[in-house]
């Protein structure tokens, strides 16, 4: 088989059982020898945050010398970049060994069970777990797809857990409330396993603190336990450990923190020097990626309430006279207060995503107290718009992994990086 011809059969697959539960990806987990208690894990939730988490941690065990696995999603640029190893994408050909190997064990189900069969993401979630355990990983970071007790991720017993943020996002599917996606993410929670709590709201800390006390789960808490700084450079500090690492938006330095908290509950030695290096040198792919200083391009893939106004923030303290965005959204996202966060200045150029859920023009047209241009072609909008800046103008293509992701293959294929 061919790479792409495997990624063409796992995205098509559906999106959604009949019924949200685990038994599928535990029956097919089974059958393949449970490569999920076979690796040592680390399991990350969080509305925002948890991507960059994810990608800090796995540097910093990879630091320590330990084979480290990584599961992340969505992908920015390739589909291999969901599942690592050391840092190194899958390769296609063991893309293509997991798909098949998957792909029996779906067939010896389906023997007993004719209707038996996986959603897209179990399906990947059941390659990374069985590559990780292929390759003999010490270690695993695994990121949830969306909430955590219902998600395909929540079949292991991590080493630590890590909720790094709670807001308001993916409503329809764990909501509405944010008291009920707070007790959905609280899911990977685990009898007896530290969990490390990021920037929660004070409303709904509460259900967090709870579960933890039910399952008696350590609780290190950022702001109480340790706390972290973002001057010019990030200061990390707790009651025996002070550490400071390159400047990064403030949103990443709790990242930062919160990545180096749980490490340190691995009990995995690695001094400061090497700690800091693992931390600077992490590469987050979408998240304020400079394309060009001069005039200055950012990609990020800031796409609910939380990271468009963390990302705002950014951008708005940076010295310039005028930013323009360049965004595509979902149509399920909270349009209006998204657009609300904007200043008179900002300029907003729209466009529609190559994907199911997106929204165009009609979807954008109610939610937008601006002007703004619209145009379904984004390779032509994001030439006229780059060709266009002065020294005193920056660009920041946002709103949506996929348009970013698209953005960035297509200026990386332009400029053949």
């Amino acid at each position: 088989m061919q790479v792409q011809e495997v990624i063409h059969n796992i995205e098509t697959l559906p999106r959604l059982h009949e019924k949200n539960d685990l038994s599928y990806i535990k029956k097919v987990l089974a059958v393949l020898g449970n490569p999920q208690d076979q690796v040592k894990t680390i399991h990350i939730t969080g509305t925002n945050g948890k991507g960059s988490t994810s990608y800090y941690l796995s540097n910093l065990i990879k630091k320590a010398g330990q084979k480290t696995g990584l599961f992340v999603s969505p992908y920015i640029e390739r589909f291999n970049e969901r599942i690592q190893l050391n840092g190194d994408l899958i390769s296609d050909e063991d893309l293509v060994k997991g798909y098949q190997v998957v792909t029996q064990a779906i067939a010896d189900i389906k023997q007993s069970d004719p209707n038996f069969d996986l959603v897209t993401f179990e399906f990947e979630t059941a390659i990374a777990f069985w590559y990780f355990a292929y390759k003999k990983c010490d270690y695993a970071v695994i990121e949830v797809g969306i909430g955590g007790q219902h998600d395909k991720t929540n079949v292991i017993n991590p080493e630590v857990s890590i909720i790094t943020t709670i807001g308001l996002d993916h409503e329809k599917i764990i909501g509405p409330t944010i008291s009920d996606i707070a007790r959905e993410k609280s899911g990977v929670i685990k009898k007896n396993t530290p969990v490390v709590l990021g920037n929660v709201p004070t409303n709904v800390l509460s259900i967090l603190l709870e579960k933890a006390k039910n399952e008696q789960a350590p609780v290190s808490q950022l702001g109480k336990d340790f706390t972290v700084k973002d001057e010019d450079k990030i200061i990390f500090e707790e009651k025996n450990s002070k550490l400071d690492f390159n400047q990064r938006p403030i949103s990443e330095s709790y990242d930062v923190a919160i990545a180096y908290r749980a490490f340190e509950f691995l009990n995995l030695p690695l001094d400061k020097l090497k700690v800091q290096e693992a931390i600077n040198n992490t590469k987050i792919p979408g998240r304020y990626d400079v394309l060009q200083t001069s005039p200055l391009i950012i990609a990020d893939g800031a796409h609910n309430i939380q990271a468009i106004r963390q990302l705002l923030s950014y951008i708005h303290k940076l010295p310039t006279k005028r930013v323009k965005f360049l965004m595509g959204m979902m149509k399920d996202k909270d349009l209006k207060e998204i657009f609300d966060l904007f200043s008179p200045q900002d300029e907003i150029y729209l466009k529609r995503i190559d994907y199911p859920r997106s929204a165009n023009f009609d979807d954008f047209k109610d939610e937008l107290k601006k002007e703004a241009v619209y145009d379904e072609d984004y390779k032509d909008l994001f030439d006229k718009l780059a060709s266009s800046l002065d020294s005193n103008e920056i660009l920041v293509v946002t709103g949506s992994f996929y348009l970013v992701g698209a953005i960035l293959n297509y200026w990386r294929k332009k400029h053949e990086i």
